[in-house]
């Protein structure tokens, strides 16, 4: 056992009241000394024990790869979330409000999942898969009560953006109503795959594919990849991530995504078609398409575009007015796709007016297929910014609800949980999911108690997929475009509260429209690394160029404040108080020493450098018998002249409690001054310190090789170690 001994000493004069009362429960002697007032306080730093990381890695392998019945029980129910809830499911509590919640959320998951297909570049029945298979594997392995796990329109947008780019780069036109672009295969009708199909190879998939086909197949295997990144970063707890994703980068990049995915439906609200832009600056690219080619626009598309955005609109400004007096949320985009759906249907807008459809939507399963080995390879590097945004998004809702509903969750089995949700479905022709705020605060809002609220719209869209979903034929593509960018007025309206978030904090604001703007102008994914690492930036920033201050003492009292910052405060005679609010390492020591040299006055090296200069003069002239000095001053004169004008205080005292931490060349920084400031005749005192940044004093060797000096160095606080530089008497004999 080492035994690491740290001793603080204090001087308490004319304020013994200023150490607190849990302190004083620390202070193990106290030994007032016979010739002074001052009594000496000494405070020991408690024994470490030592401990053997090769002991305790050792014992934590053997308990984890043991493998009794009992921990095989506990980790299938830790895997499982649901086995321990659900036997104590109060039915006559619970079970009226999770099936309305259900409801409700699987009569909004129908329309939203039609209309986010367009995201995605997929046919919608894959959306439907997508929102059945993710609510029935959230309610098995989720701990979030109240969280609505599916279909989500930024990470549809994330995966219709690789789809289409591995299209394109496969020869394919992303127009949605064009034949495909490869005439080398033979054409033929395949009935079982719903889609037109060739024969193909590509990227080693030698089989007969077409469009449709190749792009559930990208989806597929960059939701399975996502998904096996997920769990990986569950096995070895790398949930921290979520940490740097901050809330400023995650506003901006919903918002900047918000913009793209405005941007790519106004195509189908005027019904004109143009090519489907790829890579960066989409966003750009695609408005100079729609005013090239507005003339084209379909007066039919763009008169129920107008309709249905009034109505959509007009009926959430009513519902978020009165929703306090209505017991559930109105289902308008239901309302309004089947109202559209059957004027389309009976008023022949496609075959009268060239209306864009939905065309079918076939009804039942399609066999399970795995996701192809060689598509993962194309989509790995892509596939992690969708897992990370996926995770962030869906913890990031979690525990607001269990904060709000004041219940516990597990982030790390929120990650097996969300992986999961991605993994398994990919073999079922399903793309990546998400928890959504908007469906979750619906959820909430009617009355959700537990998990099983997701089984009740896991059924609502089943009864969708056995046997409604050939109904929506008709139903027109500018209609889902309208209910797409309606349901994006939450993240557009973040742009009313910039003014606010400017007066809160400017530099998150900052980040907020860097983030924003990156993604809504290069792309998605390059917005959100640009925002990390911009945040990540502005921190650095922060901290190599921090708040630096003088202090002065408050009248009639022992603490000291900013003297540029409050009125009425009392400069301490020959004394300077410096505070520097961060952590001293390589970093900002140049910047801690200009401040600390601009707001004392006084560079020690410029002075010491003046002095061996005056001195050395002097020294040429004694040696002539000149009594004389070069300026034609006597001796007595230049002895004055050579005392620094500039020194107006005797002692330095830093005040180290913002420091949190000091690294090597911090420990070294604060050496330099000492010796420099010591080549004066001015000490340098150290008050504040906190116990990480005393061992690395001690570790540096400021304090010298015994530490007998360390009393007269370091203080426990501003007014012991000014009172100690008023009189110079701290008691020398003190020790443990």
């Amino acid at each position: 056992m080492n035994c690491n001994l740290t001793v603080i000493f204090f001087t308490l004069q004319e304020h013994p009241h200023e150490v607190n009362t849990g302190t004083m429960e620390r202070v193990l002697e106290a030994t007032r000394m016979e010739n002074s007032t001052s009594p000496c306080f000494l405070m020991e730093r408690k024994i470490r024990v030592k401990i053997n990381r090769k002991e305790v890695i050792l014992a934590k392998l053997q308990k984890s790869c043991s493998c009794t019945p009992k921990k095989l029980k506990n980790f299938v129910v830790d895997f499982f979330p649901v086995l321990q809830w659900l036997p104590k499911y109060q039915c006559r509590e619970y079970i009226w409000g999770d099936i309305m919640s259900g409801l409700v959320i699987g009569i909004i998951l129908v329309p939203q999942a039609i209309a986010y297909s367009l995201l995605a570049g997929l046919k919608p029945i894959y959306s439907l898969y997508t929102s059945f298979f993710a609510n029935i594997i959230y309610f098995l392995m989720g701990t979030s009560r109240h969280v609505s796990v599916g279909i989500f329109s930024l990470i549809s947008l994330m995966v219709g953006q690789v789809v289409d780019r591995e299209l394109l780069l496969a020869g394919f036109d992303l127009n949605d109503d064009a034949p495909p672009a490869l005439g080398n295969g033979s054409l033929q009708n395949d009935s079982q795959s719903y889609t037109t199909s060739f024969n193909l190879t590509i990227a080693g998939v030698n089989a007969e594919c077409g469009k449709e086909c190749y792009a559930i197949g990208i989806a597929t295997a960059l939701t399975f990849v996502a998904g096996v990144y997920q769990v990986l970063m569950g096995i070895f707890r790398l949930g921290f991530i979520s940490m740097y994703l901050s809330e400023s980068v995650l506003d901006g990049f919903a918002t900047g995504a918000s913009l793209t995915i405005l941007t790519a439906q106004v195509k189908y609200l005027i019904g004109i078609k143009i090519p489907r832009s790829q890579g960066h600056g989409m966003l750009v690219i695609t408005w100079i398409n729609i005013f090239r080619n507005i003339y084209q626009a379909n007066l039919c598309d763009v008169i129920t575009s107008a309709i249905c955005i009034v109505v959509l609109v007009t009926a959430k400004e009513l519902g978020d007015r009165y929703k306090h007096k209505l017991k559930f949320p109105l289902p308008t985009e239901l309302v309004v796709i089947v109202v559209a759906t059957v004027v389309s249907h009976y008023g022949k807008l496609n075959e009268l007016y060239a209306s864009s459809v939905s065309g079918a939507i076939p009804t039942g399963f399609i066999p399970p297929k795995a996701p192809h080995f060689n598509l993962m390879l194309r989509v790995a590097v892509d596939a992690l910014p969708l897992a990370i945004v996926s995770f962030v998004f869906t913890v990031s809702l979690s525990e607001m609800c269990a904060k709000k509903y004041a219940y516990t969750i597990r982030a790390n089995q929120e990650m097996f949980a969300v992986g999961f949700c991605n993994i398994i479905p990919s073999f079922f022709h399903s793309f990546a999911t998400s928890a959504a705020l908007a469906k979750t605060l619906v959820k909430t809002s009617t009355g959700c108690q537990t998990q099983v609220s997701g089984v009740i719209s896991a059924m609502v869209v089943l009864l969708v997929l056995l046997f409604l979903a050939p109904l929506f034929y008709s139903l027109q593509k500018c209609v889902l475009a309208c209910i797409i960018i309606v349901s994006l007025r939450g993240a557009l309206r973040k742009f009313q509260d910039v003014p606010a978030r400017f007066h809160v904090n400017k530099v998150d604001t900052l980040v907020w429209v860097v983030t924003m703007s990156a993604s809504a102008l290069i792309s998605t994914e390059i917005g959100l690394l640009a925002g990390i690492v911009f945040s990540m930036l502005c921190i650095i920033v922060r901290t190599q160029r921090p708040r630096t201050a003088l202090l002065a003492q408050i009248q009639d009292t022992s603490l000291y404040e900013d003297d540029s910052e409050y009125e009425n405060l009392s400069p301490v005679p020959k004394v300077k108080i410096f505070r520097f609010e961060a952590p001293l390492y390589y970093a900002n020591r140049n910047y801690f020493l200009k401040s600390l040299y601009r707001l004392t006055n006084l560079d020690p090296n410029v002075e010491a450098a003046r002095r061996k200069k005056y001195e050395k003069k002097e020294k040429q002239h004694l040696k002539k018998g000149d009594h004389k000095t070069a300026n034609g001053v006597g001796t007595v004169e230049m002895t004055l002249r050579l005392f620094p004008k500039q020194t107006d205080f005797q002692a330095l005292v830093v005040d180290c409690s913002s420091i949190s931490f000091l690294d090597t060349t911090g420990v070294n920084t604060l050496k330099e001054i000492l010796k420099d400031y010591k080549d004066l005749n001015i000490s340098v005192l150290l008050a504040c310190c906190n116990p990480s940044v005393i061992d690395s004093l001690k570790k540096g060797g400021y304090f010298g090789k015994d530490l007998g000096s360390m009393q007269e160095m370091l203080f426990y606080s501003i007014h012991n170690a000014v009172q100690f530089a008023k009189d110079q008497k701290l008691p020398r004999d003190c020790s443990v």
